[in-house]
């Protein structure tokens, strides 16, 4: 059993201007502590665990210090990086302690073809994982987007694409069977409004979708770490309230929901998420986890002196609010540097959403964050 002891004295930021005053909080990362699921779930049981921190050389590295703040800290991979640059390669072994596959676990790539895997990517991913100590979350099962043409494209009925799902998510879990710390199970499921997202999934299946796909990626691996996962949940407001009330509902049916993942993709245009603290503590309450699972904060180009200080405001709100969640076990960024950020292809004339620059030299938001896990880890 690996038990991290989480010390929260004193950690005050003028950013953020909040106040970790618990000392000594006893986390537990492999174990299902008290207050997790009681579906008999091993909510918190981390497979194929290697020895932690072996990878990082120093203790001034994120991964070193968030040890020491009782939490894990992750990166979002492209594997194409991973595999061609030595840089980013060392980087990801030296400062992570997780990792999150950008693409390679997706439907499209690993079922190109119906009934057809390709897990060759993502296996290197974990392999690479393992040799360096790290976990790996799996992102993710089921999603609207991504998806192959032989799946959108095809007339399927109900119960046919509910078997092409079931098979998908059987196949892909057991392959990974005791390999994958978390699972992002069901990804961007809610609009903004708290509604469902009318998809291929809600209007061929309906919302029991959902419990369904949870029910059977935990029978193809009970002890992964089952997640439902969105973005704009970060503060209180109608999509985090209604995701909020499926949770409490499927796990009062028996459904295996183990963890809920806050993005955390953030613009400085708008104010840093400050009541996540409070979102984050209502699911601590119903017994599952949380995790901050894709954090980013872009700004309009070029930036300012301004932009700068707010982006590290924002990226403090977001590891606070986990520092301040007992059972929040990871605070993840989407992708680590501004070379291989998804945000200027997506946000025209935005971008620098990482906390490393282009060239791999740490940017003011990877110091801002070093310094509350430093704070939180009683150093």
């Amino acid at each position: 059993m690996d038990k991290w002891t989480r010390t929260t004295a004193g950690l005050a930021t003028a950013a953020a201007g909040l106040l970790l005053t618990t000392a000594s909080v006893v986390f537990v990362s492999s174990d299902a502590s008290a207050g997790t699921p009681a579906h008999g779930d091993s909510a918190a049981v981390a497979p194929g665990a290697a020895s932690y921190g072996r990878a990082a050389p120093s203790g001034t590295t994120l991964r070193a210090l968030a040890r020491k703040a009782g939490i894990r800290v992750g990166t979002a991979v492209n594997s194409d990086a991973l595999a061609g640059e030595a840089p980013y390669a060392q980087k990801v072994a030296d400062e992570f302690s997780s990792v999150t596959p950008e693409n390679v676990m997706k439907w499209d790539t690993v079922e190109p073809a119906r009934g057809t895997y390709d897990f060759t990517q993502a296996d290197q991913l974990v392999a690479f994982a393992k040799a360096h100590g790290q976990l790996v979350r799996g992102h993710n099962l089921l999603w609207h987007n991504q998806l192959p043409s032989w799946l959108t494209s095809g007339d399927f009925s109900a119960a046919e694409l509910r078997d092409i799902l079931h098979q998908h998510i059987t196949a892909e879990v057991a392959h990974f069977k005791g390999e994958i710390w978390q699972w992002d199970v069901v990804n961007e499921a809610f609009n903004d409004d708290g509604t469902l997202r009318d998809d291929l999934w809600l209007d061929k299946l309906g919302p029991g979708y959902v419990a369904d796909a949870f029910r059977w990626a935990h029978a193809a691996d009970p002890k992964a770490v089952l997640f439902i996962n969105d973005y704009n949940i970060e503060g209180v407001n109608a999509k985090s309230t209604a995701l909020y009330d499926l949770v409490k509902g499927l796990r009062a049916e028996g459904v295996p929901v183990q963890g809920v993942g806050i993005q955390g993709h953030l613009d400085v245009k708008y104010p840093a998420p400050h009541d996540i603290a409070d979102n984050m503590a209502r699911f601590d309450a119903l017994g599952v986890q949380t995790a901050i699972t894709e954090a980013d904060v872009r700004m309009t180009l070029p930036a300012d002196a301004t932009d700068v200080e707010a982006q590290d405001e924002a990226y403090q709100t977001l590891l606070q609010g986990c520092l301040l969640t007992r059972h929040c076990t990871d605070f993840t960024v989407w992708g680590f540097t501004d070379k291989y950020s998804w945000v200027p292809g997506v946000f025209t004339g935005e971008g620098q959403a990482n906390i490393f620059d282009e060239n791999y030299r740490p940017k003011s938001a990877y110091t801002a964050l070093g310094q509350d896990l430093r704070l939180a880890g009683g150093r």
